[in-house]
């Protein structure tokens, strides 16, 4: 894997600043209150309306009023002040609140009435299905009391446990080990662009190509997302040129491709994403896609695909492939990846160096002595953390589900979490890929049933200290390639909690006032949350007595056939030579979630590879992630715009009676 040729174009984009500053000061505290109270519940809209939020705009927007003030105001914005902004955007449009929207749902939800959970759910995840709070659809009433009280407490939980165990990964695997991290300088590009265009010196390629994305996002976005928003508001049935979430094509193709899921997502920014991600990976996906489409038909014909008849639609197709077959499946596949990776971290062990240019490992001493003016603090207090933030979650775990036994709390936090994320570190480190054990989660908690007698679902919605924090040892990475202090991130974290607390409840609360979520006037949610609720509950029946429709849906045969399936094919693109990512994508293929944005994907990376690559040379691996930045950009201004004009329609409509 260290000489994958496409992670060693990504290893080199940026390189570590000698200089670091905190960024933090009163612009800062002002961009948090910005980003809460006027893109928050622009990102929650969008989200319901179209299943995507703003969060990468909302970033750049943020990012460019603040510029544009600054100039303004004869002064600039550091490159760090920028990645603060950027940073604490992304912190904040994580609406929490958001959560118990989705909670208020399930427990009224027709897939909990079928399968016979709705009394099951607890009432310190949504007050009961009688409740009047939910026939009013507010959270102010006492019934939302002890939920709301528990997402906060777990929210100050969470942010304090940011800097735990990921913190001390980060020090390991980049000070110590020195692996290169290959897809964080992907991330760092576009606040740097925006650094550059607050300068009044000539402007570089960066704030051009960024420039352009914009326009093409707003020309989109007024298409994709503000026409259907505004004729919704004016005319009794909303226009759309481009349908949300998909153009349906399952029942057109149902005769000659059966149980298949047809259909094409539209959204243009898919091809840029596909531009971005690793090229392999994509085709990869696409790989996996072809495998479904031909497969489907044959084990239907076989009298696998069962539950499958013709007259589905994509979510009802998706969830009758996933229970006869393809969740069995896709945990042995998950398995396949999972050994996968820990195969390559013991291998990456025997290296003598790390990556291009034989840069050395570092020593047990560059653990305690990090560079200078990063804004570092003990690697103990890290540990310390960890500890404090893992004891609060089982704590809170054994008070909220006192029959599951406690031991396994424990074994989470302790035993199973600092190995997991240990691997995902550093295969974050070596190849950009995410590492998970697939369903160790639910495999404990059927053990819990089956062998200590536990019987409810209250366990599925307990805060469980099951983490992987190797992932967060790419944000720390990042946070080093902007020069950006962490003393000034933790200041961020301070300021940006009780803005996003407040700002989430306010709006939350705001848009389920203005209809039911979901609802026509929430088109994805409409569509998409009862096949989300469907496998959700699913998977929690496996705690109640009885045969259960989980155990009906667990086949260990195909889990094993997923898993042998993932191993083969790991071996055969070993012996072929070609890309280990390939591999990551055949599996994202075969994942059948909805494959409808795939192809959109593929043609993006088939454009920058044998188009823009050719044309540009080795920069277009630059240009590729600050276009995307500015496609975001400009997408999240239409849908703020849109966003805009509904909520305050809608509002005035309530006024009037």
């Amino acid at each position: 894997m260290y000489d994958d040729k496409e992670l060693k174009e990504y290893r080199d984009l940026l390189k570590p600043p000698d200089h670091f500053e905190e960024g933090f000061d009163w612009k800062t505290v002002v961009g948090a209150i910005f980003i809460g109270f006027l893109m928050m519940p622009g990102s929650m809209y969008l989200q319901l309306v179209i299943g995507q939020g703003i969060g990468p705009a909302a970033r750049w927007v943020t990012i460019i009023l603040f510029a544009e003030m600054a100039k303004r105001s004869f002064t600039e914005l550091k490159q760090q002040e920028i990645f603060l902004l950027y940073y604490m955007a992304g912190a904040a449009l994580a609406s929490p609140f958001q959560g118990l929207l989705w909670n208020q749902y399930l427990v009224q939800s027709d897939a909990a009435k079928m399968l016979g959970l709705t009394e099951y759910i607890p009432h310190w995840v949504a007050p009961a299905a009688e409740s009047l709070s939910l026939v009013e659809r507010t959270f102010y009433h006492r019934d939302w009391l002890i939920p709301i009280l528990l997402l906060v407490g777990s929210q100050i939980i969470q942010r304090i446990d940011h800097f735990g165990l990921g913190y001390a990964l980060f020090r390991i695997t980049s000070d110590v080990e020195k692996l290169p991290f290959p897809m964080a300088p992907v991330a760092a590009l576009g606040t740097m662009a925006l650094a550059e265009s607050t300068e009044e010196k000539h402007k570089s390629w960066k704030w051009r190509v960024f420039s352009i994305g914009g326009v093409i996002g707003l020309i989109f976005g007024g298409v994709y997302v503000l026409l259907p928003t505004l004729s919704g508001l004016l005319f009794t049935e909303p226009i759309r040129i481009i349908p949300i979430p998909w153009i349906e094509l399952t029942g057109h193709t149902e005769g000659v491709l059966p149980a298949v899921a047809t259909g094409i997502q539209l959204d243009l920014g898919l091809l840029f994403v596909g531009m971005v991600l690793p090229f392999w990976a994509v085709i990869g996906g696409f790989v996996g896609l072809i495998i479904t489409v031909v497969a489907n038909p044959i084990l239907y014909k076989h009298g696998i695909l069962t539950r499958w008849h013709p007259g589905m639609q994509t979510v009802d197709t998706v969830f009758a492939n996933n229970f006869d077959f393809y969740m069995s499946f896709g945990i042995g596949l998950g398995l396949a990846i999972a050994a996968v990776g820990i195969y390559f971290v013991i291998r990456s062990f025997t290296h003598k160096t790390n990556g291009e240019g034989g840069v050395q490992r570092g020593t047990l001493k560059d653990l305690f002595n990090p560079p200078p003016g990063r804004g570092d603090f003990n690697f103990w207090i890290s540990i310390a953390i960890y500890v404090f933030s893992t004891l609060a979650y089982v704590w809170l775990c054994v008070w909220l589900v006192p029959n599951f036994p406690w031991i396994f709390f424990l074994g989470y936090g302790f035993v199973y979490t600092p190995i997991v994320s240990y691997i995902t570190a550093r295969m974050e480190g070596i190849a950009g890929q995410f590492v998970g054990l697939p369903l160790v989660r639910e495999a404990s908690f059927i053990a819990g049933a089956r062998f200590f007698g536990y019987q409810g679902i209250e366990i599925w919605y307990a805060p469980i200290p099951i983490h992987n924090y190797g992932e967060a040892t790419v944000h720390f990475r990042m946070i080093e390639l902007t020069g950006t202090s962490i003393r000034g991130i933790i200041k961020a974290e301070i300021v940006v909690f009780p803005v996003v607390m407040i700002s989430s409840l306010l709006f939350s609360q705001f848009i389920w006032r203005l209809a039911p979520i979901p609802s026509a006037s929430y088109p994805y949610a409409q569509e998409l949350w009862h096949l989300q609720a469907l496998n959700t509950l699913l998977m929690q029946t496996s705690t109640l007595e009885g045969n259960s429709l989980f155990f009906q849906a667990l086949n260990f045969i195909y889990m094993l056939a997923g898993m042998g399936f993932g191993v083969i094919i790991y071996i055969v693109l070993s012996i072929l030579g070609l890309p280990v990512l390939l591999i990551y994508g055949v599996v994202r293929g075969l994942g059948q979630s909805t494959p409808h944005g795939l192809i959109l994907e593929v043609i993006g990376a088939l454009l920058g590879r044998f188009f823009f690559l050719k044309k540009y040379g080795a920069m277009w691996r630059q240009y590729a992630p600050v276009l995307l930045a500015g496609f975001s950009c400009g997408m999240g201004l239409t849908g703020m715009f849109a966003m805009g004009f509904a909520l305050i329609m809608k509002s005035l409509g309530r006024l009037a009676y």
